[in-house]
């Protein structure tokens, strides 16, 4: 939770929500800061007399360079996520203060980042703790698991639409139209995650939305909330470390051990279907989510050598057209193509 600019006053409504709710006072001095809240939200600092919170409201068109609309109303789905978290894993969510589902914003505690860095801060300056990620494998797991097969979780978070807009659309579809000789492939992994409901899945588990607190890893913005394919939040956190180990290869190894950990740690917590189906679904998940991260709606930031999007590009659509059977076997092909030496016909990146 980092401030981004100078403090600026919001929108008025903003103020009143606070004071409807009894988080402020009327009349009370409020200093407002905007913090980095991704593409799709607003995100507020207020420090008011003795105290500091967080407010956050979702944006109707996503600040990306492709157009990319989504309902506001997965504001309400995140709030419901925070919750059904803090039930299972308190220490693990910000605590809630606020919400309002029409205004499509809500209030939760800062945690402030001397505290609370953000784990992708972290790992882009080479600060790499495996045991980081093997705690971010366990909670995943243990919440996929606290969820799984509950009928009252699942009618709550019949999301399809919300997800299809927000993860599908962009990271798939858009994918499978930049590559058009991989349209089958995409498009059949976007039909299996799409009607696979499984267990309630935050849909973001990416490093910038994790913040590592003393009492462990603590999950920010589920707005893509949604009953659906677990294996589609262990396939996108893995993908992040793999990405990450072309740009910060002082830490490689620790990266590529971060990633096994990861979803080790996970897989322990898998009770609810065989291992080695959630371990195939996310094995052929993860090479198209490493592709959409160039070529779909929501490029990563970080990946601007030539050589880098030439090598996710070659392995990722390797791995599409033969796909491995779980993610051990898609971290080996990653290593092994990133250990190839030079002048064999690799496309090593350095």
């Amino acid at each position: 939770m980092n401030p981004t600019s100078a403090p600026t006053t919001p929108d008025p409504s903003l103020a009143g929500f606070l004071i409807a709710h009894e988080l402020a006072r009327p009349g009370e001095s409020a200093r407002w800061t905007p913090l980095a809240g991704g593409v799709s939200s607003d995100l507020w600092r207020v420090d008011l007399p003795g105290r500091s919170l967080c407010v956050k409201r979702a944006l109707a068109r996503l600040r990306v360079a492709a157009e990319w609309e989504a309902p506001i109303s997965r504001n309400a789905y995140e709030w419901a996520w925070m919750r059904f978290a803090s039930r299972h894993r308190p220490a693990n969510v910000p605590e809630l203060l606020a919400h309002d589902p029409e205004a499509g914003l809500f209030a939760m505690a800062y945690l402030p980042p001397d505290r609370y860095p953000m784990w992708k801060a972290q790992l882009l300056g080479g600060e790499v703790a495996v045991a980081t990620a093997a705690a971010v494998g366990e909670v995943l797991g243990t919440l996929h698991a606290a969820s799984a097969g509950d009928a009252a979780i699942a009618a709550e978070f019949a999301t399809d639409d919300n997800f299809h807009a927000l993860r599908i659309e962009p990271y798939l579809l858009a994918t499978a139209a930049a590559h058009p000789d991989l349209d089958d492939v995409l498009q059949g992994l976007a039909d299996r995650t799409g009607t696979t409901h499984l267990a309630l899945v935050h849909g973001d588990v990416s490093p910038k939305n994790i913040l590592v607190g003393p009492a462990g890893p603590v999950l920010l913005d589920a707005e893509c909330a949604w009953y659906g394919d677990p294996a589609f939040d262990l396939a996108f956190c893995v993908n992040h470390l793999l990405l990450k180990s072309l740009v910060v290869p002082g830490r490689r190894g620790e990266l590529l051990r971060s990633a096994r950990v990861l979803a080790a740690e996970y897989l322990r917590c898998v009770d609810w279907e065989p291992r080695s189906a959630i371990e195939e679904r996310a094995a052929t998940l993860l090479p198209a989510l490493l592709l959409a991260r160039l070529d779909g709606k929501s490029p990563v930031e970080y990946l601007t050598d030539d050589r880098h999007r030439l090598f996710v590009r070659t392995v990722a659509s390797a791995l599409l057209r033969a796909p491995a059977p779980a993610t051990a076997d898609v971290l080996d092909a990653w290593a092994s193509a990133l250990d190839a030496p030079a002048g064999t016909g690799s496309c090593r990146p350095d």
